[in-house]
C-alpha cells in the first residue's frame, strides 16, 4: 500500500455556491481498499437517486442535518450519525438542517469513489456530459443513476 498524501484542500463546486469537496484518501493511496472525502452541503443540496454496484458507502455527519433515503427507508441524521448505504441498494440524501452540513463519505472498496476523484480532477459534472460520456464514467466506477432525488 502506498503512503497516503496530505489531504487536498477543498474544491468549490461552481454550480452550487458553498458546496465543497475535500479528498481525504484517494483510491490509489489505499490500493483500492477505500476512498474518503469530506463534503460541505448547503441547505437544500441533494444527491441524485443512484446505487453503486461494487462499493458500500458510509456517511458520517460532522455538522448539520442530512436526510437519507436508503431503499425505501427514510432516516434523518444529525451530528455524529453514521449511515450505511450498501452496494446494490438505491439511495439519495439531502441537506435538511437549518445550516449547511458537513459529511464525511467513505466508499469500500474504493471503486465508486473513483467517480468523485475524476470529477474533482476534470471539473466535469453530470449535467455537462452527453449520454455517451455519462454512461462511460458511470460504468467505469460502478454507478447507476436512477433519476432525480425524491427527497
Amino acid at each position: 500500500m502506498s503512503t497516503p498524501s496530505i489531504a487536498a484542500p477543498p474544491a468549490q463546486d461552481p454550480a452550487a455556491p458553498g458546496r465543497t469537496f475535500a479528498l481525504k484518501l484517494r483510491c490509489g493511496e489505499t490500493d483500492g481498499s477505500l476512498m474518503m472525502f469530506e463534503e460541505t452541503v448547503p441547505v437544500g443540496t441533494k444527491s441524485t437517486l443512484h446505487l453503486h454496484h461494487d462499493s458500500d458507502e458510509v456517511a458520517y455527519v460532522l455538522s448539520g442535518e442530512v436526510t437519507f433515503l436508503i431503499g425505501d427507508e427514510v432516516t434523518v441524521g444529525g451530528i455524529g450519525s453514521c449511515t450505511l448505504m450498501p452496494r446494490g441498494v438505491r439511495h439519495a440524501w439531502k441537506s435538511t438542517g437549518a445550516q449547511a452540513g458537513r459529511v464525511l463519505f467513505l466508499y469500500t472498496p474504493a471503486k465508486a469513489g473513483g467517480l468523485i476523484e475524476e470529477q474533482q480532477r476534470t471539473g466535469s459534472k453530470f449535467a455537462s456530459m452527453n449520454e455517451r460520456e455519462l454512461a462511460d464514467i458511470l460504468g467505469r466506477h460502478g454507478w447507476e443513476l436512477l433519476g432525480p432525488s425524491p427527497l
